[in-house]
């Protein structure tokens, strides 16, 4: 079941609020063989201004965008529906897990830890934040809840770069050390297609698999906001995905920060629909 939070968490409509729709055109339910589930309509921004409060861009806008992907989200699983949740960007990740089981195992693959919070994040994206946010870490302005919504020692995050200038050195110093990390250059080193099914078979309990596309390097896909040289080739992407997206115990699967602002022919946008399909078994 596809359903699409067009969620940019800049306030400011980039092209990641478009993604849905152009996934969509590009024939992504069709190749997926998929049922869909429409989109969440309040999960658009329109507030570029920074909360002086939390730190975060359009806050109250956020929370209740967030509330309205959790319902969507935990009314899907509860009917027995696995959602595939298209972004938008990392700001949606919120919202989905206030729909998930606490004990849910999160893996998180991105190109960036997004540890950040409303004072250390230079631009107040709530995509800064994210996974600071659902383990507790984060301000409780971007979700409209105090508590964590996952168990760090839970969380994997797959495919992150070093960091490379103050902000990320702070961010990396932010980070929850119980939360599993494997950045891209370990994650290569050990193959991809062995994390993947490691991962995929050796935990228990359900599991959400949340996909940033900047993960890929940017020779393979430019088409994104913040990208990231050093990431993972299309192939490595597959390899790793592939075990993790067809895991007896995954609940669902959120894909995020394709920014079509930056595909202006829509090639980027058809080859993520074709390694959707592959990785999803469509």
């Amino acid at each position: 079941m596809v359903v699409d939070a067009p969620l940019d968490s800049s306030g400011a409509a980039r092209g990641e609020e478009r993604a849905p729709d152009a996934l969509r055109r590009a024939g992504l339910l069709d190749a997926l063989a998929a049922e869909d589930d429409g989109r969440v309509d309040e999960a658009r921004l329109r507030d570029s201004i920074r909360d002086p409060a939390s730190g975060v861009i359009g806050a109250a806008d956020l929370a209740r965008a967030g509330g309205a992907i959790s319902a969507r989200v935990a009314a899907l699983i509860s009917d027995g529906h696995r959602p595939l949740v298209l972004g938008g960007d990392c700001a949606i990740l919120p919202g989905i897990c206030r729909a998930l089981p606490p004990a849910t195992e999160l893996w998180f693959v991105d190109a960036h830890p997004d540890f950040l919070d409303g004072v250390t994040s230079p631009t107040g994206e709530a995509a800064d934040m994210d996974l600071s946010v659902v383990t507790g870490h984060g301000p409780a302005a971007a979700i409209g809840l105090d508590d964590a919504l996952l168990d760090p020692n839970r969380v994997h995050l797959l495919g992150h770069r070093p960091p490379t200038d103050e902000s990320s050195r702070v961010e990396a110093a932010r980070i929850d050390p119980a939360i599993h990390q494997m950045p891209a250059v370990e994650l290569l080193r050990r193959g991809a297609a062995a994390v993947g099914a490691g991962l995929a078979a050796g935990g228990d309990g359900p599991a959400w698999l949340h996909l940033d596309l900047d993960v890929v390097d940017p020779r393979d896909l430019p088409a994104v906001t913040y990208p990231e040289p050093d990431g993972l080739r299309w192939a490595d992407l597959i390899a790793l995905v592939t075990p993790l997206a067809r895991a007896d115990r995954l609940l669902g699967m959120s894909v995020t920060d394709l920014n079509t602002d930056e595909d202006p022919d829509g090639r980027h946008t058809r080859r993520v629909v074709e390694v959707l399909a592959q990785v999803l078994g469509g």
